[in-house]
């Protein structure tokens, strides 16, 4: 399985850095989660779709459904069981158009906050490596 994490917008230090902490650690579940960064302009969300279009495309937006860390690593379980590759898009300033959430598979929300993009994008790396960590019943996750 591999997971695409695409984020509109530039990573920078220190944020960078604690997001290729968690990818890389997402290897020892042999889960491969690559960092998609892409250029915010008027193409981006056509740049989205084409670097998506076999993922099942779940879009980070503040009015996604909030799910649990054990609900959200039974979600992540269904999807890899149905073939899928899976693709978290984390929006630019002004977030997702609504012609892309209607081409979405799920809106997921990390938070009603809204949250800059690259802390975001630490707190998505995270939940994703705490997702599979409950699947591989790693000690990390203690709930």
């Amino acid at each position: 399985m591999k997971i695409k994490l695409i984020v509109v917008g530039k990573m920078h230090q220190p944020f960078l850095g604690l997001v290729e902490q968690y990818l890389k650690q997402c290897g020892r579940f042999q889960v491969a989660v690559e960092l998609v960064e892409l250029k915010e302009d008027k193409k981006v969300e056509e740049r989205i779709l084409l670097k998506t279009e076999k993922n099942f495309l779940i879009l980070l937006d503040e009015n996604g459904r909030e799910k649990t860390s054990q609900e959200l690593a039974k979600f992540f379980e269904e999807k890899m069981m149905g073939g899928r590759d899976l693709a978290l898009v984390i929006g630019g300033a002004d977030g997702h158009s609504e012609t892309l959430k209607q081409q979405a598979d799920f809106l997921l929300s990390l938070s009603q906050l809204t949250l800059p993009h690259e802390l975001a994008t630490v707190v998505c790396a995270e939940t994703i490596y705490r997702s599979l960590s409950i699947l591989k019943g790693h000690p990390y996750h203690r709930g």
